[in-house]
Parts: C-alpha cells; sequence; structure tokens
C-alpha cells in the first residue's frame, strides 16, 4: 500500500504529516492541522499583533537616530537623512548589520511608499557595503513584523543583513547551543566605517 502524500489534502483535520518515507531525513518538525486554532487568532487583540509604539517606548533605535554625536558609540556605521545602518549589537555572526528609518513604525505599510522606497535603499547600500568589507559568502537578508514573527524591537521595523559562511553552523551552535563570533564589535565597526569612508572617497 502506498503511503499518503504529505499534500494530500484528504487526511483528517488535526492528523500529523506522515513521516518520511525509507527514513528519509525531514525538512523540520512535523505539520498538525488545527483549523480550529484560527478563529482564536483572528480574534488576538491588535496591539498584540502589531505591538505599536506607545508614547512611553522609547527603543535603542529611536535614541540612536537622536543622538548622531554617538554614533561611533552606538556602531552606527551609516545616516542619511532618513535612516541608519548599524551593527547589530547581539549579533548572529561578526558583521550583522541593521538598517532602520528614522521614524520608527512597527510595519512595513505604516511607511508611506517613499520612506519604503528609502529602506529598501538603505538596505542596498547595506549589502554592497557588506560584500566589499567581508566578502562573505552568502548573506541573510530579512524583517520580523510584529513580536509573534520575532521581531525584538516591534515598534521600530527594521532590517537584518546576516553574513554567512560555509561551516559557520556547526557543533558549538547546534549541539552546544553557543554562538561563536569570531570578531568583537568594535573590530567590525572600525572595518565597515574605514570601507565606508573609503567609498565616499
Amino acid at each position: 500500500m502506498t503511503p499518503p502524500d504529505s499534500n494530500d489534502r484528504s487526511a483528517p483535520a488535526g492528523a500529523a504529516s506522515p513521516a518520511p518515507r525509507d527514513g528519509a531525513a525531514t525538512l523540520g518538525p512535523a505539520a498538525v492541522h488545527a483549523p480550529w486554532r484560527l478563529e482564536y487568532l483572528e480574534a488576538l487583540d491588535e496591539s498584540e499583533k502589531s505591538a505599536g509604539p506607545r508614547d512611553s517606548d522609547i527603543t535603542f533605535l529611536r535614541r540612536y537616530w537622536e543622538t548622531p554625536a554617538d554614533d561611533a558609540k552606538n556602531r552606527v556605521v551609516v545616516r542619511t537623512d532618513t535612516g541608519m545602518i548599524l551593527l547589530n549589537a547581539y549579533p548572529y555572526t561578526s558583521g550583522h548589520l541593521l538598517v532602520a528609518l528614522g521614524e520608527g513604525r512597527p510595519r512595513l505599510l505604516d511607511y508611506e511608499p517613499a520612506q519604503r522606497t528609502a529602506l529598501w535603499a538603505l538596505v542596498d547600500t547595506a549589502m554592497d557595503l557588506l560584500e566589499r568589507t567581508l566578502q562573505p559568502q552568502g548573506v541573510n537578508i530579512g524583517l520580523n513584523q510584529g513580536r509573534a514573527a520575532g521581531a525584538g524591537v516591534p515598534q521600530h521595523l527594521h532590517v537584518h543583513l546576516v553574513p554567512r559562511w560555509g561551516g559557520d553552523t556547526n557543533f558549538m551552535q547546534t549541539v552546544g547551543q553557543v554562538r561563536i563570533i569570531p570578531a568583537s564589535l568594535d573590530r567590525m565597526y572600525e572595518r565597515f566605517a574605514a570601507e565606508w569612508s573609503r567609498l565616499q572617497g
């Protein structure tokens, strides 16, 4: 008997996805279909979905934006009229950059079209700077909108650029749950700042 296909939509609701055939490795955890949770999720309070800013919420991104004199201390590498590129103080890998507009909003579509254009232009600049400075073998680029999506600062949308090299995920991280950051933040800032200065002529 042929086992059911993992895309077979005739499987009963709540059933887990079938085990892989012939001992093949899975690409992730098994899926449990629970359509009854949709009503609960859609009923979540809007503030929980977007975690919008409150008057008392002064994020580090806003503080950095309002204190250009502290750019070196805050490791802000690039500052424009609309936003900034800075080193993540808690990087996944050395050279992990953040891109943010000066005005903090929780959702991408909360920004005007011109602001979104400015944000992606900054991402382009950050990507060029990253490749020139570190020559990584790959780069992860993405944003987390909302706390449920993993945003650590959901009030102020920002984009991550994470340089990657073959073998940078190894025993220490997957088994030991310890991430090795081979270069200091100050050293990374010096390298990025020097390359940015060179590009500016």
